[in-house]
């Protein structure tokens, strides 16, 4: 049951474009007790069917930057590979720590993200009381 739940909730997350292969990996390594390799592998064959099915949505939906898509799709299968190879022969406890920094970016800058966004609507919200 929990392999089902952490499925739906990643896959959400996941079809989002926001990431759900990190989640997966914190729940299944953290929360599951899975080796952080395992963890990261399995992240792999999960990724494979739901970046299928959001692809097929924004591309029903004609949100896809294919000059954009394409060359980044391909130099990110070159550097996946290169990222297996390393990751395949890193001890497990560097693999955990550069994950655990990896999140501690991907949470900073989110929250800057956030303030520049919060900072922005309120210099636009004042401006337009200013204006009325």
């Amino acid at each position: 049951m929990l392999e089902f739940l952490t499925g739906i909730i990643s896959g959400i997350i996941s079809g989002t474009g926001m990431g759900g292969g990190t989640v997966l990996i914190l729940i299944l390594s953290v929360f599951m007790g899975i080796d952080q390799h395992i963890a990261q592998a399995t992240n792999l064959v999960f990724f494979i069917p739901t970046s299928i099915s959001a692809i097929v949505t924004t591309i029903k939906e004609k949100l896809i930057n294919w000059k954009v898509g394409v060359p980044v799709a391909i130099s990110g299968i070159i550097g996946a590979i290169i990222g297996a190879k390393i990751s395949v022969n890193m001890d497990v406890k560097h693999l955990k720590k550069y994950f655990g920094y990896f999140l501690i970016l991907i949470t900073i800058f989110e929250i800057y993200s956030l303030i520049k966004t919060y900072k922005k609507d309120y210099k636009t919200n004042n401006n337009v009381k200013e204006k009325l």
